[in-house]
């Protein structure tokens, strides 16, 4: 929470730097120099720096001569300080330690009044340019180890001896700026601000009347609280909490913008100190900020961390209003105010009642447009929420309704967490569907809208138990749907319902189509090998391409009915002793032969397709079960559709099935094919079948 104050002090340094180039071009700088130029250019700026480093070196005394030509010398380096690029010239020259000398009032002239020229402004000025310089972190140890800290610390505390003035605010406000600066990102020197009783002014100035005092002291804190326990402390041992908490209700949005920041700064990882600003009674205030344009973010990230899990006060955020405004922030164009509201929900979303109250105020819709973000942090946090309102029984429908279900599924996430985070809340989803919450989605897949009932059955062929697919697809109509999406000119609809229904054959059968082993033939007792076309006890003889091939009729009477018919029926084949095979080639009935001796062969792709004919016209239902097992693997996106029709021609069953799920697997490819419309309607009615056998008697599909 500390990178608000560092945009805020490097929008102050924009401005600072353009009203220094304002004044360079007032004094009519050439346009454009040469190298040489540019060197003679430097040489003569270092010069001058020099020169006012010289004169702040041997003007710390009480006579104004002295006075006033220190205060031009620090206006001036202050004025080259805006510019960042001549910050390393400037301290080159040695201008640090003078500038800290000069953090200091010079002793009075001896018989002299007190009163001292110029009070309070060449401290101030030397503060200023010391936190100019101190942006850049490489020159922050050395302001400190010429012992400006000691000094700062001081000028904090001169409220005290000299009284509310213009010119003591503000040598106040720019020593705790240089504090601020020096601190930033540097815990060394945090801690040496404490060491050297930096904390205790900063904390009491926080109920100046000067509001840019205010402003500045909590900058100064803000930044020393940032991951460092004993800064925090001691912030909150100096009773800095109460007045914090009042700043928070300040009507001033720079002030309730700091303060919370502190705050904010101080309960990071720090679980006591945020039940003490909860006791405090910090939480209504910061609820109350999230209305606010400037502080929103600031307070959502704090409401996250209040509702951390070791915070009892998840329900009272809610209780106090909370929730709403988090959810009107998920709409934001900022997307580091969505990143906060997120974080706050997420955290707020792990409480059963929050759950519920969260989708019920309109938070799931904007939560899953958020996963499409190119922002890992947001689309984690959102992830993160989601997961918490899918735990609630009474948050399922709603989230399956409006295609929560499908943007999980579909979504493209930047980091593995949000992964792992997205795959738990489907599983938890998956878990959640049954009972009071199936009975709920079946009857709104019965009575909602079309759209309503399509997300369902498409969320349920993912989630759904085993035992309840027959009741969803078939007896509620499940299935229609789905394949009602297949027949929609939409393809994104398409796409939906052929992934739904691979999953849903997939979660249905056993195993898949094409690894699937070929059922076994009728148990019968084998000749074997030695018997293929051996003239043995032949007692038939096939003439195939003009060659011989002998055969027995006992093992041929056994192999199939096609056989049985051909040798026990009335046909001429009964008693012949050559039989003519005029429409298979040899290889492709020797083969089947082998198979009807042996009961397997090795089937070839290149073969597999006459093979798989000649096993159809002669009943052998094992041989066509091994080609098309071999076919299947042979699928692609260029020849599915001829495949089908293979499988139509020859009632080759699995293959059809294999077709089916491979038309729905490789979807996306598909439909980008001219004929694929047309074949999407070819096979709809044997999808339908497929799935009414599948649904009916899963066990036995394959």
């Amino acid at each position: 929470m500390d990178q608000p104050t560092i945009s805020a002090r490097r929008s102050l340094k924009r401005k600072l730097e353009q009203e220094f180039h304002e004044d360079r071009d007032d004094r009519k700088f050439p346009a454009t120099e040469t190298e040489a130029e540019a060197d003679k250019s430097c040489q003569d700026l270092a010069r001058d720096i020099q020169a006012q480093v010289d004169i702040l070196n041997s003007s710390l005394s009480s006579l104004e001569a002295d006075r006033a030509a220190a205060k031009r010398a620090v206006h001036f380096l202050s004025q080259l300080a805006k510019n960042e690029e001549l910050v390393n010239l400037i301290v080159s020259c040695g201008a640090v330690p003078a500038l800290v000398m000069h953090l200091q009032a010079p002793p009075p002239l001896r018989g002299e009044s007190s009163l001292i020229p110029y009070e309070h402004e060449v401290e101030k000025g030397s503060a200023f340019t010391l936190g100019l310089i101190a942006v850049k972190p490489e020159h922050q140890q050395l302001i400190v180890d010429s012992g400006a800290l000691f000094h700062l610390v001081e000028l904090l505390k001169r409220h005290k001896s000299s009284g509310n003035s213009r010119a003591v605010n503000g040598v106040i406000r720019k020593a705790a700026d240089a504090i601020t600066n020096l601190a930033h990102e540097n815990n060394v020197i945090k801690t040496r601000v404490r060491i050297e009783g930096g904390i205790p002014p900063l904390v009491e100035l926080l109920e100046c009347v000067d509001v840019k005092i205010q402003r500045a002291a909590a900058g100064a804190l803000r930044t020393l609280a940032f991951k460092n326990d004993e800064n925090k402390n001691q912030i909150v041992e100096c009773n800095a909490l109460p007045t914090l908490i009042l700043m928070l209700q300040s009507e001033d949005t720079t002030i309730h913008y700091e303060a919370v920041g502190v705050i904010g700064n101080l309960v990071h990882s720090s679980p006591n100190i945020k039940k003490e600003v909860l006791l405090a009674g910090a939480l209504q205030p910061v609820i109350g900020l999230l209305s606010c344009s400037e502080s929103q973010r600031e307070a959502a990230l704090l409401l996250g961390q209040f509702a951390a899990a070791d915070s009892d006060c998840k329900v009272h955020i809610v209780q106090r209003g909370a929730v709403r405004p988090l959810i009107d922030m998920l709409d934001s164009p900022d997307a580091q105010l969505k990143e906060m509201s997120t974080f706050a929900l997420g955290r707020l979303a792990q409480e059963t009642h929050n759950q519920a109250g969260i989708a019920h105020n309109g938070g799931i819709m904007p939560l899953l447009k958020l996963l499409e973000s190119k922002n890992g942090s947001l689309q984690h946090n959102a992830a993160f929420a989601l997961y918490g309102l899918a735990d609630n029984e009474d948050n399922v429908a709603e989230l399956v309704k409006v295609g929560g279900v499908q943007k999980l599924q579909d979504g493209e996430f930047i980091v593995q967490a949000t992964k792992d985070c997205v795959e738990k809340t489907l599983k938890r989803l998956e878990e959640k569907i049954h009972g009071r919450v199936l009975k709920l989605l079946l009857y709104l897949m019965r009575v909602a809208e079309k759209s309503v009932q399509r997300q369902i059955a498409l969320a349920l062929a993912h989630l759904c138990a085993s035992d309840d697919r027959k009741a969803i697809f078939l007896d509620n109509h499940g299935l229609e749907l789905l394949l009602g999406l297949l027949e929609s000119g939409n393809q994104r609809q398409q796409h939906a319902g052929a992934v739904a229904l691979y999953k849903l054959a997939t979660k249905t059968t056993s195993i898949s189509l094409l690894d699937a082993a070929p059922l076994s033939p009728t148990p019968q007792v084998y000749l074997g090998e030695q018997y293929v076309n051996n003239s043995t006890l032949a007692d038939v003889t096939f003439l195939v391409e003009g060659k011989r091939f002998y055969a027995h009729r006992i093992c041929l009477l056994a192999s199939s009915d096609a056989f049985r018919a051909m040798f026990d029926g009335g046909y001429r084949e009964r008693d012949a002793k050559d039989v003519e095979i005029p429409n298979i080639r040899w290889d492709v009935f020797e083969l089947m032969m082998r198979f009807i001796y042996t009961g397997s062969v090795d089937v070839d792709i290149e073969i597999a397709q006459d093979l798989l004919k000649a096993a159809d016209q002669y009943l052998l239902e094992g041989l066509k079960r091994l080609c098309e097992c071999t076919i299947a693997q042979d699928i692609s996106v260029e020849n599915v559709s001829l495949m089908y029709e293979l499988s139509e021609g020859f009632n080759a069953r699995s293959l059809m099935e294999a077709c089916i799920l491979f038309i729905f697997e490789q979807f996306d490819k598909m439909s980008s094919k001219p004929w694929c419309s047309d074949l999407i309607q070819n096979i709809l009615p044997e999808v339908q079948n497929y799935f009414i056998k599948a649904l009916t008697k899963p066990s036995k599909l394959t």
